[in-house]
């Protein structure tokens, strides 16, 4: 099988909510009732697609979600959402408020720190594009083509996804880079990006990445050593 291309110049990865506030344990997700060690299980595949973009030049963009500490970006229908869960947005646990930014559990985990000069987007809503620059520096970097990977599947990957085709990207949804709130969520959500001939893009493994970066830096490294 040929491995698919991706165009280092015009490709952007997108790191989705890998914050502590969803993988740790005492954020938010964990308050809600969800399995943070199983919203973390991307952690290694995440790290891979890290290093291959970063050794490849690629454009990194690293998204959180959160809310200004008087909760003023926050609709009452997302706080009420979260009051229901159990976990209301802006209540103190073990790493701080609740989806507050500037609190220990609204930054990213260890492991996933940015580099330096890398994009951060603090997002108020589940897509990254929804009240953010993303649209516009994407457009100053000449963007066509995304690579989606962390939490959730099936809401803050999904809408990012779904606005990010809307707005004519290529988009490549990396699925066992991504995990889903509940294990019986992630086949379904990554099976509906498929239907209609890949209405919603492609659906691909951290390897076929790898490797499509890998295959692009060889050739560049020929046309060089050629010229």
């Amino acid at each position: 099988m040929t491995t698919p291309t991706l165009d280092p110049a015009t490709t952007a990865l997108v790191v989705i909510d890998m914050q502590r506030d969803f993988c740790a344990p005492g954020g938010y997700a964990d308050r809600a009732g969800l399995d943070v060690a199983r919203l973390a299980a991307p952690i290694a595949a995440i790290g891979r697609l890290l290093g291959a973009a970063r050794a490849a030049g690629v454009l990194v963009v690293h998204t959180r979600e959160g809310h200004r500490p008087d909760l003023s970006d926050c609709p009452p229908v997302k706080l009420a959402r979260s009051v229901a869960a159990g976990a209301p947005i802006g209540a103190r646990g073990p790493l701080g408020r609740l989806l507050v930014r500037g609190e220990y559990g609204h930054d990213f985990i260890d492991e996933l720190r940015p580099a330096v000069g890398e994009i951060v987007v603090d997002k108020p809503g589940y897509g990254a594009f929804h009240r953010t620059d993303l649209a516009e520096t994407l457009a100053r970097r000449g963007i066509a083509t995304l690579v989606l990977c962390g939490v959730t599947t099936e809401v803050c990957v999904h809408s990012t996804l779904r606005e990010a085709v809307d707005r004519g990207y290529a988009c490549w949804t990396v699925g066992d880079a991504c995990a889903a709130s509940d294990p019986a969520l992630q086949a379904p959500a990554l099976a509906m990006i498929g239907v209609e001939g890949g209405i919603f893009g492609r659906v691909v493994d951290t390897d076929t990445v790898v490797a499509a970066l890998a295959d692009e830096r060889a050739a560049a490294n020929a046309k060089e050593t050629h010229e």
